[in-house]
This record gives structure tokens, sequence and C-alpha cells, in this order.
């Protein structure tokens, strides 16, 4: 009986609980970081991020951004290498960058290690195949302390919401 009550009052939370009451906000994002489109041309995104209703909720916790196959990819911002390898069936590149920043890519084949200092523009790897991105496109993830954020709030490309009327006035 304890546990159907216990299981009633966990699915009556349902998805209106954050993920995790301690994410950064938008405002913490913007005021700390100012990054550069990882790739030549114009900017264009095949899937948004998609924040989930809760920690292990469904999502998109990244971008897919339209690229080149083989497209040279440049690093957004300083960092230092944290891992290079294959991921299940895809080649990963992740990025530790200042103020708890970590970004990944995939897939990227790039002849970066572990330890390698990176600067804002410099060549990293290029667009492989593989993992859940369609051919030409490549999976932008971003961690601010650990927790999943929109990575399109370090480019700027995020326009400020702004709440309009519902209804008409009774």
């Amino acid at each position: 009986m304890l546990a159907a009550i216990l299981l009633v009052a966990l699915l009556s939370l349902g998805p209106d609980v954050p993920a995790n009451a301690d994410t950064p906000s938008a405002t913490t994002v913007l005021a700390s970081a100012a990054w550069t489109w990882p790739f030549d041309g114009a900017r264009s995104v095949a899937d948004p991020y998609r924040a989930p209703a809760h920690e292990y909720g469904a999502g998109h916790r990244g971008v897919d951004i339209v690229s080149a196959q083989s497209g040279a990819v440049r690093a957004p911002a300083d960092g230092i290498v944290a891992f290079r390898g294959t991921v299940v069936d895809r080649p990963l590149l992740t990025i530790e960058h200042s103020d708890g920043y970590v970004s990944t890519f995939e897939p990227v084949m790039s002849t970066l290690s572990p330890g390698d200092v990176v600067t804002a523009g410099d060549d990293i790897g290029i667009v492989a195949s593989g993992g859940h991105a369609p051919a030409g496109t490549m999976h932008l993830g971003v961690r601010l302390d650990g927790d999943y954020i929109n990575p399109m709030l370090l480019f700027g490309e995020v326009p400020r919401a702004v709440l309009l009327p519902c209804c008409d006035p009774l």
C-alpha cells in the first residue's frame, strides 16, 4: 500500500519538475561566454536543442549543425582536449573550456590528443559519419557545470522570450 502511494506521488510530479534546480540560467550563460561558430559559411541548424522534462527524460541535449561531409571543424572557444575516441559507433571529441563549460563534437575525426591546448578558431577535426546525426551534420553538445545547456546560447542565437497575453479580458 505504501509503495502504491509513493508511486502515485512520484508520478504526480510529472514533467513540471525541472531536471535540476541548479541548472544555470540563460542569463548566466550569456554573461560568461561568447563562442565562435565551428564552421565557415552560413549558420544552419538541422535539429535544435530540446530540453528534457526531467533529468532522465527524452530530449535532444545539443544541436545538429549542417556542415559539409568531411568539413573542417573549428574550436568555438579556448580549451583543453579532454577526450578523443570512438563511443559506440561514432568518433567523438570533447573539449574542456573555462568557467565549467565542456563541449562535445560528434561525429568528428581528430588528430588531437587529450591534454592538447586549442584556441578559438583552431581546426580540431573533420566531420565524419555515425551516430544519430544525419550525413552532412555534426552534433554539438555543451555542458555547464555538468548540466546540458542549449549550445546556441553561446553563439547569441537564442532570442529572448517575450510573454504575450493569451486571452481576451473578462
